[in-house]
């Protein structure tokens, strides 16, 4: 773990060193959750999905809808409208 001090500027920015930034893997872009409490700011980085990985859970869910409906007695016949 690595520990550094950083001023924030004017517009509220901090930059966040090049140590850490490869410690932790990221580069522009990478997505922050930012938790605040008193005196403490926490940088959580989010994992964003690829298109490909979007593309795979969608057609689970499209399939797993689609077996649900079909147990149920609906058809897309029956989503359709007029």
């Amino acid at each position: 773990m690595s520990l550094e001090t950083v001023r924030m500027s004017s517009k509220g920015q901090v930059v966040i060193p090049q140590d850490i930034r490869n410690d932790i893997n990221v580069s522009e872009g990478t997505v922050f959750a930012v938790i605040g409490s008193k005196d403490t700011i926490i940088l959580k980085k989010i994992a964003t999905p690829s298109k490909e990985d979007l593309i795979r859970d969608l057609r689970i869910f499209a399939k797993k809808a689609k077996a649900k409906l079909k147990k149920k007695g609906i058809s897309e016949k029956n989503l359709q409208s007029k």
